[in-house]
């Protein structure tokens, strides 16, 4: 009987070791599997996050498109612009040919394109008495006054759209 009941245990220690390395696989594919989920798990929130990020950029560029979608047209309406600036500053110092009629209604068509164009975003770059910024002006030459650096003479005006720099102001510096 004694040795039956060697047999026995000695049969039960062996499935005991069997159900031990069972045991130990199946935790070993567990930590495996865990592992494979937290990398999947992981990566999806990397996705996701890249996809939001994707979305919030993309917004922003059809934002920055409608913003600046009628620069070119703005662009050539400065030009209309510069003439009616031109041509009130030769009126008022010159001699009185045009009738005051005639000065006031290019005054009203001035100020009125003026107007247009403030309500799409666009805004003068100031230039003169200010110190000279190379993002905002552009130098056409250099002139001797009591302050060097400093925009004595403002050639051209220069024009911001969305605070977007479309043409720098031409200039000239004291030196």
């Amino acid at each position: 009987m004694a040795k039956d009941k060697n047999k026995v245990e000695y049969i039960l220690e062996e499935e005991e070791d069997g159900m031990e390395k069972k045991i130990k696989k199946i935790k070993q594919k567990l930590k495996a599997c865990q592992k494979e989920k937290e990398e999947y798990l992981a990566g999806w929130q990397r996705a996701k996050a890249d996809l939001i990020n994707y979305k919030k950029e993309q917004e922003q560029k059809i934002s920055d498109y409608y913003k600046f979608a009628n620069q070119g047209l703005i662009a050539e309406i400065l030009m209309v612009l510069d003439s009616f600036e031109g041509a009130l500053k030769h009126s008022k110092d010159g001699p009185k040919t045009a009738s005051q009629f005639g000065q006031e209604a290019i005054e009203q068509l001035y100020n009125q394109l003026k107007n247009i164009l403030k309500n799409q975003g666009l805004e003068e770059i100031k230039a003169k008495g200010e110190k000279f910024n190379p993002e905002l002006h552009e130098s056409m030459g250099e002139i001797k006054g009591k302050k060097p650096g400093f925009i004595v003479e403002e050639v051209q005006k220069g024009y911001k759209l969305n605070n977007k720099v479309i043409r720098p102001s031409r200039v000239k510096i004291s030196k």
